[in-house]
């Protein structure tokens, strides 16, 4: 990176979240926050937030999550890491409308980000730490940033097909070329086996896995759901953009229509750890 920028080994993932990607996850907060906010309460119950920590969360995007530990934390605070500008950008101004006042948002990889030693209680995450490229050096420099005995508490994705969104992946053309991806890719620790080895090569201790469930509102009906998973930045990359890939991802969302919207059983390992 130039001179006077944060330093990023993971280009890029940098390059898409501060492209088309970020932009998108950034205008879209609300929508994005509907499908993957069905499962902080578990990130929460995991980390255990009391009202003087000092709370870490990696990958914040656009900070709901650093919100809700800035308020469980009450008398501490807590700091929201990604590499996105856009997605900080929408988290500052959401913090700032929301006036929750000990709360800061850095541009930063986790990866190699100078955090001081021992500077945070606890470390979080939801579904933001599955793309680092070295993820034993990630979680190594995330373990120096947690003081002795600190508290780690992730979510990251199950395999594909406990999930309800393989099915409405399923349904695409298959590709004629190699998938563009981000590095690790999303189900990179959607295996306990692979979590335990990282984390303990990290330096974690007590590494607990458990599988939870949630229901992912994805949108109003089948073609909400389509018209917005079209332009999904993996989506997007992949099969480029077409009325017709619309029309196969909303049929792909019809059977998932119930009670005025689409609802989509996923499935997450929340993954606790001590430093």
């Amino acid at each position: 990176m130039g001179s006077g920028g944060p330093e990023i080994v993971n280009v890029a993932q940098y390059e898409a979240w501060n492209g088309y990607e970020g932009r998108h996850w950034a205008d879209h907060h609300d929508r994005y926050d509907a499908g993957n906010g069905a499962f902080n309460g578990y990130l929460l119950e995991g980390a255990a937030i009391g009202p003087r920590d000092r709370v870490l969360d990696i990958g914040c995007g656009s900070g709901q999550v650093t919100r809700l530990a800035a308020g469980q934390a009450r008398l501490g605070s807590a700091t929201g890491v990604d590499l996105s500008a856009p997605m900080l950008a929408r988290a500052r101004s959401l913090a700032g409308a929301e006036a929750v006042a000990n709360v800061t948002f850095e541009q930063g990889d986790a990866q190699v980000y100078p955090f001081a030693t021992g500077a945070f209680d606890v470390a979080v995450s939801r579904f933001g730490v599955m793309f680092f490229a070295d993820p034993v050096a990630a979680f190594g420099n995330i373990r120096r940033a947690l003081r002795g005995g600190g508290r780690l508490a992730f979510l990251s994705m199950a395999p594909i097909a406990e999930n309800d969104i393989g099915k409405v992946l399923a349904a695409l053309p298959p590709l004629d070329h190699a998938p563009v991806g981000h590095d690790g890719g999303p189900l990179s620790l959607s295996e306990p086996d692979r979590v335990r080895e990282v984390l303990e090569e990290a330096g974690f201790r007590s590494v607990a896995c458990r599988k939870v469930h949630a229901e992912q509102i994805e949108g109003r009906d089948a073609r909400d759901a389509g018209e917005f998973f079209a332009g999904w930045g993996p989506i997007r990359y992949n099969y480029g953009e077409s009325p017709e890939l619309v029309d196969i991802i909303t049929e792909a969302m019809r059977p998932f229509e119930r009670d005025g919207a689409v609802r989509l059983r996923g499935a997450a390992w929340l993954v606790t750890a001590r430093a």
